[in-house]
């Protein structure tokens, strides 16, 4: 039977950002999930290591999230947004605006990342408009950045080997430089950090009056291999947006909801975007619910008689959907009753020391780490940097040794992502770490050895 399903994923399934033909090498078929653990349909159990990329909370079949669910559909399953609201969406957004940064007032649902991003880029485009400024149309994005596969998303998007082929039907913007520290000219965070608030600033001083908004991810660029920002950089970009006027959209879709150690990244640096993306996290892992978090002005500049056509036209089937409001609601409460964020931002400080144990194998160059978003960037030499070659895919070897030692996680390029479940224990984490040192010492040395022969 298990041989049968595996069969059939390989004839009918075409999975997300995967290669099919690694797929069909190497097969894998989830069944059920417990806590941090989720076992495949062989019965091999895997610690969850990448929270199922990114958005598990509290780990698989949280008894107050099940039951959210469940007593959701007592009720309704699903209502329109289009015209009218439902009870749950209307509790979320209030808890919602509690919790962010205090210049968001109004919420607006969708049911992805990619799709709260394109929200955000329509409401910063259309903003300018209704406001009578319609030369402001172009969009500022940092290089490196990933805010999802949507065009709009993509647009703004800056990593080659995902966007390049979509070239053609992208809209033009700018890129601005963000600071990759351990591959900048200077060891200095400062120094690095400053190079391109400057280069920033040059661009606004030139361009100010085209640009409707900037967007940023906050605080780590995630798919880009977990590039932590140097301390100051997130508000340095405010500062620069509110002095130029041009709007700002920070992404918290990856780092939202207690990911490092804040409920939002952007708290770090007493940061107040103007539009602001969020997912993942939103629902503890359990159904597919966004939101982009706006601005009384903005949401005001959009407000008028039907006849002005300053109405924001945009919505999806699902939007607002109960289920996922109701277990997001569910999910919030849990934040508060078993103090989640508190308890990452504790336990980071034992997973920092954990990971430092692996900055003794030879081929760790660099560990990055803000919360519970680490990546370890593997090189050939640690004395100069250099990677690896690329047609090596060290990264995705050393993922299917961990595989084989029972731990999941998914690889951007030679970076190693470690994003386990929030409530992950100490223990655990060490566990998890462990898997992690052993399978990057074995590939890394068979890898180094074959390439040096």
């Amino acid at each position: 039977m298990t041989n049968d399903l595996i069969e059939k994923s390989k004839k009918h399934l075409w999975l997300p950002f995967t290669q099919m033909k690694d797929y069909d090498e190497n097969p894998l078929m989830i069944e059920s999930g417990n806590g941090i653990k989720v076992k495949d349909i062989n019965g091999k159990e895997y610690y969850d290591g990448f929270s199922s990329v990114w958005l598990n909370v509290h780990g698989h079949r949280k008894k107050e999230l099940d039951d959210a669910i469940t007593n959701q559909l007592g009720k309704i399953a699903h209502s329109t947004l289009l015209g009218m609201t439902n009870v749950p969406a209307t509790e979320l957004a209030e808890k919602l605006v509690e919790i962010s940064p205090e210049q968001l007032t109004r919420v607006f649902y969708s049911d992805s990342g990619a799709e709260a991003m394109e929200i955000a880029l329509k409401m910063a485009f259309q903003y300018w408009q209704n406001r009578g400024k319609s030369n402001k149309q172009k969009f500022v994005s940092m290089r490196n950045g990933y805010h999802g596969d949507t065009i709009g998303a993509v647009s703004i998007g800056s990593i080659d080997l995902f966007h390049h082929v979509y070239g053609p039907l992208m809209f033009k913007g700018f890129k601005a430089p963000i600071p990759y520290v351990y591959r900048s000219n200077s060891s200095d965070p400062a120094v690095c950090r400053d190079e391109c608030l400057h280069i920033l600033e040059q661009l606004f001083v030139e361009h100010h009056h085209e640009i409707a908004a900037l967007s940023i991810e906050s605080m780590v660029q995630g798919a880009a291999g977990m590039i932590v920002m140097p301390d100051g950089f997130l508000a340095g970009v405010r500062k620069l947006c509110t002095k130029y006027d041009v709007l700002m959209i920070v992404d918290e879709v990856a780092t939202g909801f207690g990911r490092t150690g804040r409920m939002f990244a952007c708290e770090h640096e007493n940061v107040q975007p103007d539009l602001m993306a969020a997912g993942k996290g939103i629902t503890g892992g359990y159904l597919p619910i966004a939101v982009t978090l706006t601005t009384e002005e903005i949401y005001e500049a959009f407000y008028d008689d039907y006849q002005t056509l300053k109405t924001f036209f945009h919505g999806h089937s699902y939007t607002g959907n109960q289920l996922g409001c109701a277990v997001a609601m569910e999910n919030l409460r849990l934040f508060d009753s078993e103090k989640i964020v508190g308890d990452v931002a504790r336990k980071s400080n034992d997973l920092h020391a954990m990971l430092r144990d692996l900055q003794s194998l030879a081929h760790v160059g660099d560990i990055r780490q803000l919360g519970f978003m680490c990546g370890i960037e593997l090189v050939q030499s640690k004395e100069t940097k250099a990677p690896f070659p690329a047609h090596k895919r060290v990264g995705y070897q050393v993922s299917l040794k961990m595989r084989e030692l029972g731990m999941l996680t998914r690889p951007l390029g030679d970076v190693i992502v470690f994003m386990p479940p929030l409530v992950s224990s100490k223990k655990e984490l060490k566990e998890m770490v462990a898997i992690m040192k052993e399978a990057i010492d074995l590939c890394t040395s068979e890898v180094s050895s074959a390439v040096e022969h």
